[in-house]
């Protein structure tokens, strides 16, 4: 699925913490309508060049940049036309917070257009993208203005921020209790707090986890059973019906997503992963 666009990826990591992105330009071969995989960061793809449009499971549409929360609740589906460039921002639930305000906790079961997020200065960030001569301007222009919301903006809670990275660290098999208890706080309490800042309660956080992390390990060829014997599920058939609800495709065919098949080249997807836990 390679061929279908030009991707272009920062050359060094960036200094903003919980943020990655990466160029998109059309190459011609692109389809005119991609299916968006759920994935646990907060999407916000900056169209600068073409038009680009996103539809949810009802049919709604909404036209140029938006922002996705994490798992989108219902199938997204992109729909391009010719020519299409755009730079595509995943950031981490607890920077969301920071860059897209109290919007951020209202994500995770839709999609909202930059310009209802930052209003005028959406339109300004796009002409900038559109001016800029390089990827490595563009990447440069993004990170600045990231990291500068990040510093003028009101942070997660400490322990929300704690219980997160002790879900991603542990690619979702933790127990939701043990994160509770360990913080001292109710059950109760972690969920209102996790919930209220980013987006989405502490069970779907760690269930969105697990099912990234076990989805990538299929693109990259492993079989469904060992997949799920590794990724803490019960037994195939609950790595069967966790992939039909946050995609409604089987594990068969969900590997054959364009989006989840780039995801090597953009996001370092499966390998640097695959390779980070072994080390």
């Amino acid at each position: 699925m390679g061929p279908l666009w030009d991707i272009a990826c920062p050359a060094q990591p960036g200094r903003v913490p919980g943020v990655a992105m990466a160029g998109f330009a059309d190459r011609g071969f692109t389809p005119p309508e991609l299916r968006m995989i759920p994935h646990p960061a907060v999407t916000v793809i900056l169209a600068f060049g073409g038009t680009i449009a996103v539809e949810d499971a009802t049919g709604r549409r909404q036209r140029g940049s938006f922002a996705a929360g994490p798992g989108f609740g219902d199938v997204l589906r992109v729909r391009w036309e010719k020519d299409v460039e755009c730079l595509q921002v995943r950031l981490s639930p607890v920077v969301a917070h920071a860059v897209l305000g109290p919007a951020a906790a209202d994500l995770d079961t839709g999609v909202a257009t930059v310009d209802d997020l930052w209003g005028r200065e959406a339109a300004r960030i796009g002409e900038r993208l559109a001016e800029l001569s390089s990827w490595a301007q563009r990447f440069s222009l993004i990170e600045a203005w990231l990291a500068h919301r990040c510093a003028t903006a009101a942070q997660v809670d400490r322990e929300v921020v704690w219980a997160w990275h002790r879900i991603t660290a542990g690619r979702g098999l933790v127990r939701i209790e043990d994160l509770a208890s360990e913080l001292g706080w109710s059950r109760k309490r972690l969920w209102s707090r996790f919930r209220a800042q980013l987006g989405l309660p502490p069970k779907r956080a760690a269930k969105l986890v697990r099912f990234d992390h076990a989805v990538h390990r299929l693109v990259a060829g492993q079989h469904a059973a060992d997949v799920a014997a590794d990724s803490g599920y019960t037994d195939q058939s609950h790595l069967h019906r966790d992939v039909m609800a946050f995609t409604t495709l089987t594990p068969a065919t969900v590997v054959h997503e364009p989006f989840l098949a780039i995801d090597d080249v953009a996001w370092g997807w499966p390998s640097r992963q695959l390779n980070s836990r072994r080390a």
